[in-house]
C-alpha cells in the first residue's frame, strides 16, 4: 500500500510504485492480472549516458545516470547496470529524465537522483533510496529540471557534504543553489547565492542554443570538514560566460563570494578538486551537446589562491579549430594523475570526434589517448563499429583502481583497464561498458510470423534484426539509416522485410528505403525513390509482398509493384496518412484519419482510394488538448480476417467490418488507447490475442486479452511501468509473448510466469 504524507516542500511518495495521481479513476482492483517476467531485447547502450558517479569508499559501488533512460547501478555479480527507475509511470514520464546523481560518501546504501527532462514539463522531484536503489521515496521539488536539455553532461548538480550527510547541495538550472540539512526531505533556497540569472533571447535561435544551464557543479573542499559538523569551504561552479562563474562559501554556505582572478572567458562544464588542494575545471562556450566554439582547462590552487592555464591543446577559432573541453577526474589515490576530454577535437585518422588527455603530473604535460595505440573491442554491441566516439561529457578514474577509466558516449559508454598504457607506449585496450543500459527509443516493432523474433526501427541508431532477443541482434545496413521510423513485412511472404527512416549523418550514402528478402538479414536499396526529398514516413506491404506503399514525410502517398523500381501517387487519399496492409487480401489497404473522421479503403493495391464518414465520429475537436490528441490513433488489421479493422484512438479502442461501418463499436471497458497490437492465439482459440497499453475499468496498464476485447487481463506491475511507452505488440509465434517499445528505456520482451 502506498501512502502521500505531507511533509517539507512537497508530497513524499513512499514505495517503488510512484502511482499516477491523474483524474482518471485509478484502481487497480477492478481488473484481473497475470505475472509476467519482463526483460530488455538486447541492444545495449543506444543512448546518451552523461553521466557516471563512484562511490569513493565502497569498491564496485557506482551509479550512471541518462538523458532520457533513467538511472542504473552497476552489479558486480551479474557483471552489469541494473535499471532502478522502472517503476515510474506513463503520468509521470518527466522523472526517466536524470539530471544528477549524488551518493551519500559514509553509507554506500544511499543516493540521491534529482529527476525531471524537460523544463518546459511539470516540476522534477529528489528520489531518496537508502537501500541502494531498490526503493525510493519521493521529494516534490517546486522548481523544473532538465535532464534532456543541453548542459545535460554538466555536473555533478547534486553532492552530499562528506563531513555530514544530513547535508546536501543541488543546483538548479534556474532558480539557483538549494540545501536541504535533512538528507532531502525538506529544501530551501540557498538565498545568499548569488542571483546567476542569465538573460537571452528565447526567440533568438542562436541565443536560445547558447545560453547556460544554471549551476553545473558543488565541490566541498575536505581540508576544512569538520566531522559531524559539515565543510565549511564549498566551491559551486554555474555555467555562465563573460562574468563570473565560480562561488565559493568560507562560513559553510552562509556568504558567498566570485573567487578571485577566475577566468570568465568560457562556460565552466566540469569541477573536482583533488587531494593537493588543486580545483580543476574543463570550460567551453557552450554547455554542450551544442557545438563549442572555445575552452580551455584550468586549475585553481586553494591553498594559494593562483589559477594556471594546463589546456592539452588550445582551439584556434581563427584557423576554424573550434572546441571546448566537457570533463575531468583526478585519481583518488595520485592527486597528480588527471585526465581530460575535448568535445569537437576530432582526432585526425580515427574514427573519433573527441579525445581524451592524461596527465601524471598536474597537467604540465599531456598525451593523447585516441591519437595514440588503441584497441577498441566492440563484441559487446557491435553496431558501435560504426559511430564514433563522441559526446565524453563525463569520464572517471576508478577510486580504488587507477588502471580503471570510463568515459559517456552518445550511446552508452566505454572503459579501459590499463590506463597506463600511454606510461609504456603500449597499446590502451577499450571495451564496452554498457551492458545492463538500454536507452533506444523504438520507433516501430514487428515480429514476424517466422523467422526473427524481432524486428525493430530505432531512433538514433537505425534498426536490428532479433533472432536471440538476450543478444546483440544484427544491425541494419545498406544503408544505414539514423531513424527508422517505418517498418512492415508481408504477411504470407514473411521473408520479405521493407524499412524507411533517414538515412545516417555519419554515413549519408544511400537511399531512405531498403528492403529484405531473408527476413531482415541482408538488406538491399530500391532503383528510386518519389521524389528527392521523400524521408522517413510508414510504409505498408501487401499480403503477398508485391505491393509497397509509403506515405514520406509531409508527402502525397506512393506505392510501388516493381520493388521501388517506378513510384505512383495514390488517388483519392489525403496526404502524410499512415496506410496499412490488409493481412489476407494483396489487394486491399486502409487508412484512417482521425481528425477529418475518415476511413480510406482501397481494393485496386493502393491505386485509388474512397473514403467513408466513421460514426460514431472519432475525430471531434477535444477542447482540452486542441487539436493534440495524443495516443496512437492508427488502424490496425487482423490476422487472418480480411477486412476486420481495429482502430486504436486515443479516446478508446474501436471495432469495426469494413464492410459493415455504420456497426462500428467501442469498447466500454478502455479509456484511453497509447498503444495496441496482436500476438499469437490462446490454445484452443481461433482468434488472435490482443494487447494494449491504456486505461480499462480505471486502471492503467499493459493488457491482453483472449477473447476479442470482452475481457483483459494485466499483465505488468507497479515495479514494471517504464515511463512513457510508444508501441506494444505479441509475438505471432509464441502465445503470451509480448513487446513493449519505450520511449528511452529501449524495447522489452515478457512471457507468463509458469
Amino acid at each position: 500500500m502506498k501512502k502521500l504524507i505531507p511533509l517539507g516542500i512537497g508530497l513524499l511518495l513512499i514505495g517503488t510504485a510512484c502511482v499516477s495521481k491523474s483524474g482518471e479513476g485509478y484502481n487497480p482492483a477492478k481488473v484481473s492480472t497475470e505475472r509476467y517476467q519482463w526483460k530488455n531485447v538486447q541492444i545495449v547502450g543506444g543512448g546518451f549516458v552523461d553521466g557516471i558517479i563512484f562511490h569513493p569508499k565502497a569498491k564496485d559501488v557506482r551509479y550512471c545516470r541518462t538523458d532520457m533512460g533513467g538511472a542504473y547501478r552497476w552489479d558486480k555479480q551479474q557483471q552489469r547496470w541494473v535499471s532502478l527507475l522502472d517503476w515510474i509511470s506513463y503520468d509521470d514520464n518527466n522523472l526517466v529524465g536524470v539530471e544528477s546523481i549524488a551518493v551519500d560518501p559514509n553509507d554506500p546504501q544511499t543516493v540521491y537522483i534529482s529527476a525531471g527532462t524537460y523544463t518546459r514539463s511539470p516540476n522534477g522531484a529528489v528520489l531518496i533510496s537508502h537501500d541502494g536503489g531498490k526503493t525510493f521515496t519521493r521529494i516534490d521539488m517546486p522548481f523544473k529540471m532538465g535532464g534532456n536539455e543541453n548542459g545535460r553532461g554538466n555536473g555533478e548538480r547534486m553532492m552530499v557534504d562528506p563531513a555530514n550527510s544530513n547535508i546536501i547541495y543541488l543546483g538548479t538550472r534556474q532558480d539557483g543553489l538549494w540545501r536541504s540539512t535533512d538528507k532531502g526531505l525538506s529544501w530551501e533556497r540557498v538565498i545568499t547565492f548569488p542571483d546567476v540569472t542569465e538573460t537571452f533571447d528565447p526567440s533568438d535561435m542562436a541565443s536560445f542554443r547558447n545560453r547556460g544551464s544554471g549551476v553545473v557543479f558543488v565541490v566541498f573542499d575536505p581540508q576544512t570538514a569538520v566531522f559531524g559538523k559539515g565543510s565549511s569551504t564549498i566551491y559551486v561552479g554555474v555555467s555562465l560566460m563573460n562574468r563570473d562563474n565560480l562561488f565559493v562559501s568560507k562560513d559553510a554556505g552562509q556568504t558567498w563570494q566570485p573567487v578571485a582572478g577566475q577566468p570568465t572567458a568560457y562556460r565552466p562544464t566540469h569541477g573536482i578538486l583533488s587531494g593537493d588542494g588543486m580545483l580543476y575545471v574543463t570550460y567551453g562556450t557552450n554547455p554542450g551537446p551544442n557545438r563549442m566554439e572555445n575552452g580551455a582547462v584550468w586549475k585553481y590552487d586553494v591553498n594559494v589562491g593562483q589559477w594556471k592555464e594546463i589546456s592539452p591543446v588550445k582551439p584556434e577559432p581563427e584557423n576554424g579549430i573550434r572546441f571546448g573541453y566537457a570533463a575531468v577526474s583526478v585519481d583518488i589515490q595520485s592527486p597528480k594523475h588527471v585526465i581530460v576530454s575535448s568535445f569537437n577535437l576530432s582526432v585526425p585518422g580515427k574514427y573519433a570526434e573527441d579525445d581524451i588527455f592524461r596527465s601524471t603530473d598536474g597537467g604540465d604535460n599531456w598525451k593523447p589517448v585516441f591519437a595514440g595505440k588503441v584497441e577498441m573491442d566492440y563484441s559487446n554491441a557491435p553496431y558501435t563499429e560504426f559511430t564514433p566516439l563522441h559526446w565524453m561529457f563525463d569520464i572517471e578514474i576508478d577510486p580504488f583502481d587507477p588502471n580503471h577509466a570510463m568515459f559517456t558516449t552518445g550511446y552508452g559508454g566505454w572503459e579501459t583497464f590499463n590506463l597506463n598504457a600511454l606510461d609504456k607506449d603500449e597499446t590502451m585496450r577499450w571495451q564496452i561498458m554498457s551492458t545492463g543500459i538500454e536507452e533506444t527509443v523504438p520507433l516501430e516493432l514487428y515480429s514476424p510470423n517466422e523467422g526473427a523474433q524481432l524486428i525493430t526501427g530505432i531512433g538514433d541508431y537505425g534498426g536490428y534484426t532479433q533472432f536471440d532477443l538476450d543478444k546483440p541482434g544484427g544491425y541494419h545496413t545498406n544503408p544505414y539509416f539514423g531513424n527508422t521510423n517505418g517498418l512492415a513485412g508481408a504477411e504470407n511472404k514473411p521473408q520479405l522485410v521493407v524499412r524507411v527512416g533517414t538515412v545516417s549523418g555519419h554515413h549519408r550514402e544511400g537511399k531512405p528505403l531498403a528492403y529484405s528478402e531473408d527476413g531482415g538479414v541482408t538488406w538491399k536499396e530500391p532503383d528510386s525513390i518519389p521524389g528527392v526529398r521523400s524521408v522517413n514516413g510508414h510504409i505498408a506491404v501487401s499480403a503477398d509482398g508485391n505491393t509497397w506503399i509509403w506515405t514520406p514525410d509531409r508527402s502525397p502517398v506512393y506505392y510501388t509493384t516493381d520493388k521501388g523500381a517506378t513510384w505512383t501517387t495514390s488517388e483519392g487519399i489525403a496526404p502524410t496518412l499512415r496506410v496499412v496492409a490488409d493481412r489476407v487480401n494483396p489487394a486491399r489497404f486502409y487508412a484512417v484519419d482521425i481528425p477529418a473522421g475518415l476511413l480510406y479503403q482501397s481494393f485496386d493495391g493502393g491505386r485509388t482510394f474512397t473514403a467513408d464518414s466513421i460514426l460514431p465520429p472519432l475525430l471531434q475537436r477535444n477542447e482540452n488538448r486542441g487539436d493534440r490528441r495524443g495516443g496512437q490513433d492508427r488502424v490496425y488489421t487482423t490476422p487472418h480476417a480480411e477486412g476486420e479493422l481495429w482502430i486504436a484512438a486515443y479516446d478508446g479502442l474501436y471495432h469495426l467490418q469494413s464492410s459493415k461501418l455504420g456497426e462500428m463499436v467501442k469498447l466500454d471497458k478502455v479509456r484511453r488507447m497509447l498503444a495496441f497490437g496482436f500476438g499469437k492465439e490462446k490454445p484452443g482459440s481461433s482468434y488472435p490475442a490482443l494487447y494494449m497499453i491504456g486505461i480499462v475499468n480505471g486502471t492503467y496498464g499493459f493488457f491482453r486479452s483472449d477473447d476479442a476485447a470482452k475481457s483483459w487481463v494485466r499483465i505488468n506491475d507497479d515495479n514494471h511501468q517504464y515511463g512513457l511507452v510508444l508501441h506494444i505488440t505479441g509475438d505471432p509465434k509464441k502465445y503470451g509473448r509480448v513487446y513493449v517499445g519505450t520511449h528511452g528505456r529501449g524495447a522489452l520482451y515478457a512471457d507468463p510466469v509458469k
